[in-house]
């Protein structure tokens, strides 16, 4: 009977990477996962055991060494240069403290902002009037009492004045602005008086809507336009620049035309959907809280009172 030897795993590096088998035996065979068996003698097969064994431990000896070596190294050349850029940033911050002016007024710049100060003009909206939050009012813009700027629209004052007038809205995605001056010699401001309805996508420019007036979706006012009171602009139409509507008619078209006289009843109405529009944005104004935490305490009031919230 021959003696065996159990196998034996080794573990390389490249390029001596794999398991060898030494077996005493009618064969004599050495075995390794990647090469094809080759018979050896016990003797010569142990002795290339032994001398694997013995290069493989130093090989990785010295690698040990070598990693050990370079880390060290790489420690002791970052650390004093992290500590001493630490060390200055936080010397420079200490230093270099910013101090608010008492007189700045304080925003909050995260997101759209509704009101947008330029220079010394602020936007001034009244206590009833509804504004929508992704409205954006800039500059010289006076939102009156009763009045409605629904979601999207801007009113850009950095030129010229704009009024929205008692009871007027400006619906969806209008766009409102003024000039320095306008050819016509009229005011260049954008005056919109009271009882006044501006349709949807509408672009009104350095002009003057008189009250009792509904200008019809998509529409566009050039510099210097006039519509008088009690007149209808149908949707889509344009007045060119200096153009004037004369009072209780009808225009429509591109350049805006006129088309007929409006009835009485037609005048009638007009006020009255400026009020039902009134009527259906404290509607929408009562989904929205008030600054400060001062409904709180209302609410607390309400409840001592007995007063239904």
């Amino acid at each position: 009977m021959g003696l065996k030897i159990k196998p034996i795993n080794l573990r390389f590096g490249p390029p001596f990477r794999g398991i060898f088998f030494f077996r005493l035996g009618p064969s004599h065979q050495c075995q390794s996962g990647d090469t094809p068996p080759r018979a050896l003698p016990f003797p010569l097969g142990f002795h290339l055991y032994k001398t694997l064994s013995l290069s493989s431990i130093t090989v990785e000896r010295m690698a040990t060494s070598l990693a050990r070596i370079s880390r060290k190294a790489l420690t002791s050349t970052i650390s004093p240069h992290r500590y001493l850029l630490n060390h200055t940033l936080s010397a420079e911050a200490s230093t270099k403290s910013i101090t608010p002016s008492p007189d700045r007024v304080k925003w909050d710049y995260r997101g759209q902002r509704q009101l947008i100060p330029l220079g010394q003009w602020l936007p001034k909206v009244a206590v009833d009037a509804y504004v929508a939050p992704n409205v954006v009012l800039a500059g010289q813009v006076t939102v009156c009492d009763g009045a409605s700027v629904w979601s999207g629209s801007v009113l850009r004052g950095d030129l010229n004045k704009i009024t929205v007038g008692f009871c007027s809205n400006v619906q969806e995605r209008c766009v409102i602005h003024a000039a320095w001056n306008s050819p016509t010699g009229l005011p260049a401001e954008t005056s919109i008086e009271r009882f006044v309805t501006i349709g949807a996508y509408s672009l009104l420019r350095s002009c003057t809507i008189e009250p009792e007036c509904i200008i019809g979706q998509h529409s566009i006012l050039m510099e210097g336009s006039l519509v008088e009171t009690h007149s209808i602009l149908e949707a889509g139409s344009v007045v060119p620049p200096g153009r004037r509507i004369p009072t209780g008619e009808l225009w429509a078209g591109n350049p805006a035309r006129f088309v007929r006289a409006l009835t009485h009843e037609e005048n009638l109405e007009i006020p009255k959907l400026a009020v039902a529009i009134n009527d259906l944005s404290k509607n929408h104004f009562s989904e929205f809280l008030p600054y400060s935490t001062v409904y709180l305490e209302v609410e607390n009031l309400k409840k001592k009172l007995g007063i239904s919230i």
